[in-house]
């Protein structure tokens, strides 16, 4: 791909333990990001789930999760890393759907991480061209993530049941109608809410509810702390009938009212 001086992706190399600065309710709950992702694990090991597909990685899995897609990640607290943080247009040669792929070779694995510490030192140094370098570079780790074979998780055609639970995590993971249920959403694909539920809950271990109040209250929880929003507008334009119920929704999951966490991770970040 020719450099594009104009080109509206901004790219930026950090610690794994950017995803969550706030806490790790930031990856352990299902939500979508704005950012296109490519984490590579260089320590430890956890679970992940893409789109409604639970899989385990470890030491040397590189994984791209393209914007919009419906995540969520157990790292544990072994668990080091890069992540290759991309906003705007999706960059090529990423491809257009999560991939998750092990590195093997020692060769293969010492490239990577060479590839993020060089765009760490050109973002860091910012000397002449270091936008060009650094979409170099990252043309290159999408070239490398290519070259590998995929992690095997599953074969042959996905089941009636996978498709199911991949269709229904697509729904929440745009929110159009925030305020639809999880019986709003089964209908919409057909299903009683009892087979949505039963087959949520056998592909990735979480009921069609629970996907659906993590999707919620992870899009409440960073719009408290990311925005200015009075809570009864963050309460509005989440499907909330009121602010009284919003109040109560997130005092259940937390503990803490919604203006306590605001409170809670404005002192933090001072």
């Amino acid at each position: 791909m020719p450099f594009d001086q104009n080109l509206a992706v901004e790219i930026q190399a950090a610690p794994l333990s950017r995803l969550a600065p706030d806490g790790v309710w930031q990856t352990r709950l299902a939500h979508t990001r704005r950012e296109h992702l490519l984490i590579w694990i260089t320590r430890g090991q956890g679970r992940i789930s893409l789109n409604g597909e639970q899989r385990g990685f470890g030491l040397h899995s590189a994984i791209f999760i393209p914007a919009g897609t419906l995540w969520s990640a157990d790292f544990t607290r072994q668990c080091l890393g890069q992540v290759l943080t991309m906003t705007g247009p999706l960059p090529q040669p990423f491809p257009g759907a999560p991939v998750q792929k092990r590195f093997a070779s020692l060769q293969d694995q010492a490239a990577l991480t060479a590839l993020f510490e060089a765009i760490s030192r050109e973002q860091n140094a910012q000397a002449p061209l270091w936008r060009r370098s650094v979409q170099a570079h990252c043309e290159l780790a999408a070239i490398a993530l290519h070259r590998q074979s995929e992690t095997p998780v599953r074969t042959g055609r996905p089941t009636a049941a996978r498709r199911l639970c991949q269709a229904y995590c697509l729904r929440i993971a745009e929110l159009h109608s925030p305020q639809s249920s999880m019986a709003d959403h089964a209908a919409a694909l057909k299903v009683t809410p009892t087979h949505l539920t039963r087959v949520c809950k056998a592909e990735t271990g979480k009921t069609a509810a629970s996907l659906l109040t993590e999707r919620q209250l992870h899009a409440a929880r960073t719009l408290l702390i990311s925005s200015e929003l009075p809570i009864r507008d963050i309460a509005a334009q989440l499907g909330f009938g009121s602010a009284a119920y919003f109040t109560r929704f997130i005092s259940q999951h937390t503990g803490l009212t919604p203006s306590g966490l605001r409170k809670m991770a404005r002192s933090r970040s001072q």
